[in-house]
């Protein structure tokens, strides 16, 4: 009689804390973007004193971490989605300002040379 092999399986990933089951797969809680947030923020700041233009998706994003933490998840990805939004737009528009500061600087400084 041939001795027989234990089944053992271990797992190749660590469960975790708060981690769902095995046989359970769900989705990935939503992301708050806050610090990309807060970067746009003092982006604004920078560029002219104009820090409240980046608040807004700074609201959203508090709004989608706390709707996180109390478990609301359908309203935490709708405000994550808000927030991603409101970054790109706010992110796109401070390069598009920070451009024409530095291309109206070199055109200035330009013209000083020359005269």
């Amino acid at each position: 009689m041939e001795p027989r092999q234990a089944d053992v399986s271990i797992p190749l990933q660590s469960s975790g804390w708060g981690a769902a089951a095995p046989g359970s797969r769900s989705d990935p809680p939503p992301r708050d973007y806050v610090l990309w947030s807060v970067l746009n923020v003092l982006l604004w700041c920078a560029v002219g004193g104009l820090g409240c233009l980046g608040f807004p998706p700074l609201v959203y994003s508090i709004k989608a971490r706390d709707c996180k933490l109390v478990g609301d998840l359908e309203g935490a990805r709708r405000h994550s989605d808000r927030a991603k939004v409101a970054n790109i737009v706010c992110s796109v528009v401070v390069a598009v300002v920070g451009l024409i500061v530095i291309i109206i600087t070199a055109i200035i400084i330009s013209t000083l040379r020359a005269a």
